[in-house]
């Protein structure tokens, strides 16, 4: 009998706590607003939502490329299966047409949508909650004054219970903190910019910060490295794998142009964001700058004296890398058993080593993060699909070698290339992750190097094979 009582009030209790718990997360829907009741957008708040929209990347997610912009569509890989983004461009039936301002913040600040469903957060709400009234008045003046496309999003594909939103809630309840951002007293103003933009819509660290098994950020190693869309999003913190430290102007100049002389150039979902920053102001830029900078801390007295010497090595007049060839180079003599040595030679030396200066000249690999990094996934991505070039203006390329070189002769060249330019250890297992890679079991994002997605698909943003 007492069994029975303790079992009736667990039950009771279960039944109050899932009530609670949905009154608690449900979310009633905002009524639809016609076309005709939005009001007049001025054209500087247009042109302030525009430059917005790039700190957000908005359009990489919200695109497929050669379709209309922002029209959606786009599949986003995630380890729980595949999501597809949605249509934000006005179209009274497929897209945002009908949207209020207060649904679209509500979106922004809550990650729930007009009709009152959870968003998953693959859209980064858990950043966009941070931005200002004022800001996302911007980004829905411009969105709204987009060109209509009506386009229906394909399903996603989530495996059972993952397509019952409701539990989004509790993904909510353990791991998101809605607020504005909040001003440090202690930093300067541009820091403070630069904050607001990066941890707001920027959302540095949905790429930069490792995730935990249920796909959040983990808030205890910030900008600690993570992954996406095939790529290893390098650390942008102490733990930074760049032989030469990043500062500020280093950091400002990337994100300005998609390169830097010590750094190369951006691949990637990152050829995105630089490509997306172009209407930003110097200033923001370079308050993004301050603040990644603060964030990575100034570098141990031995790797400053180590990269003081890559730079003495690697600044020829003008600014240019100089050329420093296999016979100058002692540590060639030590790997020139390797197998790599061969397939170097042949696929990578001439332009590596011919001293033309960033970002049409291959840097030397002494210089690479991607050869320094704890994981080899960047160097064969880059080494099987290469870097398509840009539309229409000069731009940085190099070509892909998955079609010359199998799976063991890469693996075999990235080997070489970590022994010869780093001393770091060799990485493991590379030729079962190049075949992962070919095989498009890992799937690749591959973009041009202004970042820009545009039709065609090979020199678009596309996903490999």
């Amino acid at each position: 009998m007492r069994i029975i009582r303790l079992l009736s009030v667990l039950v009771i209790l279960a039944i109050i706590a899932a009530v609670g718990f949905f009154a608690l997360t449900s979310h009633a829907e905002i009524p639809a607003e016609e076309a005709s009741a939005h009001s007049q957008f001025d054209a500087r708040l247009i042109a302030h939502g525009e430059a917005l929209a790039s700190v957000g990347n908005c359009i990489a997610c919200h695109t497929v490329p050669g379709k209309q912009a922002f029209a959606g569509g786009l599949a986003i890989p995630t380890p729980f299966g595949t999501l597809y983004s949605t249509n934000i461009t006005p179209d009274p039936e497929t897209g945002i047409g009908r949207w209020s301002e207060a649904a679209f913040n509500r979106a922004m600040r809550k990650g729930v949508d007009r009709q009152g469903n959870n968003l998953y957060p693959a859209f980064p709400f858990d950043h966009f909650t941070h931005v200002t009234d004022d800001d996302n008045r911007a980004l829905y003046a411009y969105l709204m004054t987009r060109t209509p496309v009506h386009a229906v999003a394909p399903a996603n594909q989530l495996p059972f219970p993952l397509t019952l939103r409701p539990l989004l809630a509790g993904w909510k309840l353990l791991f998101f903190r809605e607020g504005a951002f909040t001003q440090d007293p202690a930093q300067s103003d541009a820091w403070n910019r630069g904050a607001y933009l990066a941890e707001g819509l920027g959302h540095c660290g949905a790429c930069h910060t490792p995730r935990n098994s249920l796909g959040a950020e983990d808030a205890s190693r910030p900008f600690a490295g993570g992954e996406e869309e095939g790529w290893h999003a390098f650390a942008i913190n102490t733990a930074s794998a760049a032989p030469i430290p990043w500062d500020k102007d280093s950091i400002a100049f990337y994100l300005r142009h998609g390169w830097d002389q010590f750094h190369g150039v951006a691949g990637g979902p990152m050829a995105e964001v630089t490509g997306n920053l172009g209407s930003l102001p110097d200033s923001d830029i370079d308050a993004i700058a301050t603040y990644v900078a603060a964030n990575m801390g100034q570098p141990s007295a031995d790797k400053a004296a180590k990269a003081d010497e890559l730079r003495k090595a690697f600044s020829g007049d003008q600014g240019k890398v100089a050329l420093v060839s296999t016979e100058q180079d002692p540590s060639a003599a030590k790997t020139a058993h390797m197998p790599g040595a061969a397939i170097y030679t042949a696929t990578c030396s001439t332009c590596h080593e011919g001293g033309r200066p960033p970002p049409f000249g291959g840097m030397n690999f002494r210089l690479s993060t991607a050869i320094h990094a704890p994981n080899p996934q960047n160097a064969i991505n880059i080494a099987l699909y290469g870097l398509p070039p840009a539309d229409g203006q000069p731009s940085a390329v190099m070509p892909a070698f998955g079609g010359s070189l199998n799976d063991v002769q890469v693996a075999d060249l990235l080997a070489y290339l970590r022994a010869r330019f780093t001393d770091q250890g060799p990485w493991q297992d590379v030729a079962n992750l190049v075949a992962r890679t070919r095989s498009g079991e890992i799937k690749v994002t591959v973009v041009p190097s202004d970042g820009i997605e545009r039709a065609p698909l090979n020199v678009g943003a596309k996903e490999q094979p």
